[in-house]
């Protein structure tokens, strides 16, 4: 039993793991974890699940992995998977395989938590570079990406036809989607609803030619007059009436606003076909890529990955679970059972076969922004979302000179 001090101790580290990157191997000797190389081994999994369908799915491909490999495993759905997670590499009892999200992927890599086992997969460059750079830390690649997601415009069609629209009118500019906002925007119903986050009008400050950092993460970029045009222009959408943040329209997402029929437009990922099918099967909807705007094409893509444990004594079964559930055949499966875009890009051609209406999404993927993966980054754009809350009456600059100079001390820690 740990002494009061140490448990503490513990606590602490669990708590900060996940924003600061504390070392996982607090209390421990620094000493390889021993591998069990045993024939028939039990597999630990840990999974933030979006419901029934996901778990059901990744439960029965670990199981048909188990009957093939001749190991076993046991698949735990978390209620708080970082939350878990640091816990568990704080104690030095962590899953064996785990999912990662790119928005803590930095932090437990810094941390000595991840096992690196990129360098053993032979077709990791099915995996596109935009995904591979999302979980690439020091030069490796340390988990391969489990799924992906892009960005697309989704449009009510009912509402788009009472406001005497076409499928001529789908907008392809900012000067369009303006327009159409605002005549869509009638009695109850907002153009355009979507969250007040970076996750979302994010994609516009990709469109004007700007982002949060350089390419390779090493130089804020924030408080460019790129950025700056592209929360102006945010800013007179929602100032004109014709845009309004989800909880400015008593909901919790896009798509929530779309199936209700308070918006006529939102931003959202490919998630949202099984949220639609399940909470509103009758709204009749669209998906169109986003428009362009002054630099082109701009979306942001989200993964997670695949994480092994470097304290876990199966890893080289873990990588071979791990290989098992990223193959095109089992992507595949998961995209049907539950709404997900495969990580492969082999899988992503069958996938946009099999999905005609899918397409805008799959297509993104070829111009998708991925998101900031340096350790501890996570608190910058908590705070740069609470400041994007208030963008209709805060001037844009004051707003990215904040994330100016949040992000460059982020930066100088996580070097």
């Amino acid at each position: 039993m740990v002494n009061r001090t140490a448990a503490a101790a513990l606590v602490t580290c669990a708590a900060l793991l996940a924003v600061t990157g504390c070392s996982s191997n607090f209390g421990s000797d620094n000493k390889e974890t021993a591998q069990d190389t045993s024939s028939k081994q039990h597999l630990t999994v840990l999974i933030a699940s979006s419901g029934d369908a996901e778990t059901k799915a990744v439960k029965e491909a670990a199981a048909a992995w188990a009957q093939r490999s001749g190991n076993t495993v046991t698949v735990d759905v978390a209620k708080d998977v970082n939350q878990q997670l640091a816990q568990s590499f704080a104690g030095h009892k962590p899953p064996d395989a785990f999912y990662v999200d790119s928005a803590q992927f930095a932090n437990y890599a810094k941390g000595g938590s991840l096992y690196p086992y990129g360098d053993q997969i032979k077709d990791a460059n099915d995996f596109s570079d935009q995904l591979r750079t999302s979980f690439t830390y020091d030069g490796k690649l340390v988990c391969l990406p489990k799924d992906t997601s892009t960005l697309a415009l989704a449009i009510n069609t009912d509402l788009w036809k009472k406001a005497g629209l076409t499928a001529k009118d789908y907008p392809t500019t900012w000067a369009q989607l303006k327009k159409v906002a605002a005549k869509l925007t009638s009695g109850g119903v907002t153009g355009l609803v979507t969250n007040g986050e970076y996750a979302r009008v994010g994609v516009f400050m990709k469109q004007a030619g700007g982002w949060i950092t350089n390419a390779d993460q090493t130089k804020m970029t924030a408080d460019s007059r790129h950025n700056t045009e592209a929360l102006e222009y945010v800013q007179s959408l929602l100032k004109s009436g014709s845009m309004k943040y989800a909880s400015q329209v008593d909901t919790n997402w896009g798509g929530e606003a779309l199936g209700k029929g308070k918006a006529a437009m939102t931003i959202e990922g490919n998630w949202l076909t099984g949220g639609m099918e399940a909470d509103y099967p009758n709204v009749k909807y669209t998906m169109v890529p986003l428009p362009a705007g002054p630099a082109g094409k701009g979306t942001l893509a989200f993964s997670q990955c695949w994480g092994v444990a470097q304290d876990s004594s199966h890893r080289a079964a873990a990588v071979d679970l791990v290989r098992y559930l990223t193959s095109s055949a089992q992507q595949l499966k998961n995209a049907a059972a539950f709404g997900v875009m495969p990580s492969r890009t082999s899988a992503q051609a069958e996938y946009a076969k099999q999905n005609p209406s899918a397409k805008a999404w799959v297509d993104a993927s070829a111009y998708a922004q991925g998101p900031v993966t340096v350790a501890g980054f996570d608190k910058v754009l908590t705070q740069f979302n609470t400041d994007l809350a208030s963008l209709a009456t805060t001037a844009p600059k004051q707003i990215l000179t904040a994330l100016q100079r949040n992000g460059e001390q982020a930066l100088t820690k996580g070097d």
